[in-house]
């Protein structure tokens, strides 16, 4: 028994150590970029490009979040990133999804994991998730909602770092001081390269501050589930062929199942596509599986990390305007893809070398990132600790 408890044991760790392997570069990457883009990025240009919502506004956020990012934790940071800087919410929430669902990287593992057929879903399901965001939270999210939204920024922004640091009222008062001084600061006093770096730092360090422990639980809980729960364990979640259930509904209640599996299971792209393999050897519908997928900006670690960043109430709206949006699109990609006789019952699901070792790009990228994460988040935490002193 005692051996069955440390293999047990053994696998999740091993579990555990390939999915932070696969997410290391991806999510410090997106996290890094997003400091640099707080830092750099002049408010008038976003305002200017998403400062409204409409189909160049959402073809725009929607270019932007393929090129950015390809894990949930940081493009949630690069989308509070948009709103800080006054896009409208659904250009902001338009980017979360592309820049998690609509992402080269994402695409590579699903052809490679579960065929063209699931490839051409994601991309059909992305889009029209974006347009259904776009459409949900520019006309139903409450205006003072939005407005308590906004001041939740703005009155986090300064201070955020002196909360997970400092607990005293007087250095709370200096530190915000002086990130208005830090975010106000005139181009003209930045001297060179060096200065912009440390201060896009600071914003790193702050970022890790703010949402590191829930990025941390996320992965542990997924490995854990995906490591101990069977794929019978799966398959039992799911409504049998065999009850006569109308077609309608069969399929609402499996993107439901998969939208709720994929809120409590989730950890980043390409641990979720292992998943969704899983799901889809299960019996779960097209759609579920693609619901299941797009999910993933919907899973308990993100929610609190939207908590974090917008405070409870514009949260629950968020929550609940992202689940109407994800399960539309379910059922429309599975009425359009059984529609056409677009899935095989027999769909091919090749195993992915889940170990993600030897000489490949993402042992490239974590030899580049590891170190340079490391060293960048040292820089910030002196530059925030260094201005809270100085003022």
């Amino acid at each position: 028994m005692e051996s069955g408890d440390s293999n047990i044991i053994i696998h999740v760790i091993s579990v555990l150590f390939n999915m932070s392997w696969q997410i290391f570069w991806p999510l410090a990457f997106g996290l890094i970029l997003s400091s640099f883009i707080r830092h750099l990025l002049p408010v008038d240009t976003v305002v200017k490009h998403l400062g409204k919502t409409d189909a160049k506004s959402l073809t725009f956020t929607t270019i932007l979040g393929m090129v950015s990012s390809s894990c949930s934790y940081a493009a949630a940071s690069l989308s509070h990133t948009l709103l800080a800087k006054k896009a409208t919410l659904a250009n902001a929430m338009a980017f979360l999804v592309s820049s998690t669902n609509l992402i080269v990287e994402m695409f590579i593992v699903l052809v490679a994991l579960m065929g063209w057929t699931f490839l051409w879903g994601e991309v059909i399901g992305g889009l029209i998730l974006i347009a259904t965001v776009g459409f949900l939270f520019s006309r139903f999210y409450p205006k003072e909602v939005e407005q308590e939204l906004r001041q939740h920024i703005e009155s986090a922004e300064p201070a955020k770092h002196a909360h997970s640091d400092c607990g005293m009222d007087m250095s709370n008062m200096k530190h915000d001081h002086s990130m208005h001084h830090h975010m106000d600061m005139p181009a003209q006093e930045e001297t060179g390269l060096m200065s912009k770096i440390t201060k896009s730092a600071g914003f790193f360090q702050m970022d890790l501050a703010m949402i590191g422990k829930e990025i941390l639980i996320g992965v542990v809980v997924s490995s854990i589930l995906i490591a101990l729960v069977p794929q019978e364990g799966w398959k039992a979640l799911f409504i049998s062929n065999d009850v006569g259930l109308p077609t309608w509904l069969h399929s609402l209640l499996d993107v439901i199942i998969g939208i709720f599996v994929a809120m409590i299971a989730y950890v980043c792209s390409v641990g979720n596509l292992i998943l969704a393999a899983a799901l889809w050897h299960g019996g779960i519908s097209f759609g579920g599986v693609i619901g299941f997928i797009l999910a993933d900006v919907l899973t308990i670690p993100m929610i609190g990390v939207y908590k974090k960043y917008y405070g409870k109430r514009p949260t629950k709206w968020m929550v609940g305007l992202l689940f109407l949006s994800i399960l539309f699109t379910g059922l429309c990609v599975d009425a359009i893809f059984n529609g056409f006789g677009w899935v095989s019952t027999d769909q091919t699901v090749r195993t992915l070398n889940q170990s993600g070792f030897g000489m490949n790009m993402t042992t490239v990228m974590n030899l580049i990132f590891i170190p340079l994460s490391i060293w960048y988040y040292r820089l910030g935490k002196k530059a925030n600790a260094g201005m809270g002193m100085s003022m």
